[in-house]
């Protein structure tokens, strides 16, 4: 728990150290006993998580911007807008970027990545039996809180899409179809952050979500969670649905925070990029930019 978090770059080849916000304040909460204390009061709770969100919404929090963008070296020519004209730090952190910097893979037979991140991706999720730490498995009839929902996906292809407080943090559709009006599970707000992760998977299904379906004509019925985390006490959704979208077609985006899209395909009908399943069989994520190559439609 005290290791550093490393991830492959999917543009230069190369594993990097991911720089944590907040780093020594959670591993201090989630390795410590003492730190289950806090975590129990007041951090998994969605009081925390408004406090924290009205603060970085107040025109004071302005200020935190630049140190910000120098301490994580968030690229600035990628903004649709100048940092200087953001009102508050969540405005900065819920930006736009050009479209130019997020072009999105052509072809009917591919998918895109539904957000900036670093992802996991695995072919069968019945078989995963190590999601960072050996024995932990995905429970989808909890993640969907419902085993009629869940079974279509049962031997389905899971994505891990994490984003971290330094992404872009607008989320969009990874294919073409018909998207559902987004339905809330309501849970906590605990951390989604390796460090959290790698000590309970299950944050996923207790955590606050909201579950959306896309009816694709080329990949079936896929269906994507919004899950909201530590101080992303709001998801806002920007498509207007239910209705027909387009791949790399805005749905949202997060406030203040760390987040996670989860992604599920039915069986046999998508084949993920080879990048992504051999950095996933090792429990190793990859960063890779929304709109990239996913996957592809499986042609079996």
């Amino acid at each position: 728990m005290g290791e550093d978090i490393r991830f492959m770059h999917r543009y230069n080849g190369c594993m990097e150290t991911e720089l944590v916000l907040g780093d020594r304040w959670l591993k201090f909460i989630y390795s410590s006993p003492l730190g289950r204390l806090p975590l129990w009061l007041a951090i998994k709770r969605a009081w925390f998580s408004k406090w924290y969100g009205r603060k970085m919404s107040h025109p004071n929090s302005k200020s935190r911007i630049p140190a910000f963008i120098r301490e994580f070296g968030v690229d600035e020519n990628e903004f649709a807008e100048p940092a200087t004209t953001h009102a508050c730090f969540n405005d900065f952190f819920i930006r736009r970027l050009k479209k130019e910097s997020r072009p999105i893979c052509e072809g009917s037979e591919k998918i895109a990545f539904p957000a900036d991140g670093r992802h996991l991706g695995f072919r069968n999720v019945s078989e995963v039996s190590s999601i960072f730490v050996k024995g932990q498995r995905f429970d989808l009839p909890s993640l969907f809180e419902s085993g009629e929902l869940a079974k279509p996906y049962e031997k389905g292809t899971l994505v891990i899409s994490r984003l971290c407080p330094v992404d872009y943090h607008r989320f969009h559709f990874p294919v073409n179809g018909f998207a559902t009006q987004p339905t809330l599970i309501n849970g906590s707000l605990y951390s989604v952050n390796p460090i959290a992760l790698r000590k309970n998977i299950s944050i996923f299904w207790q955590n606050k979500r909201y579950l959306n379906f896309l009816e694709s004509p080329r990949f079936g019925r896929v269906a994507q969670f919004l899950v909201g985390a530590t101080c992303v006490g709001s998801v806002t959704i920007t498509a207007k649905l239910p209705g027909e979208i387009n791949k790399g077609e805005e749905f949202g985006y997060f406030s203040f925070g760390g987040s996670t899209v989860l992604t599920l395909f039915e069986e046999n009908t998508v084949v993920l990029s080879k990048d992504l399943l051999e950095c996933s069989s090792q429990s190793i994520e990859l960063y890779a930019r929304m709109g990239d190559v996913m996957g592809t439609a499986d042609q079996g």
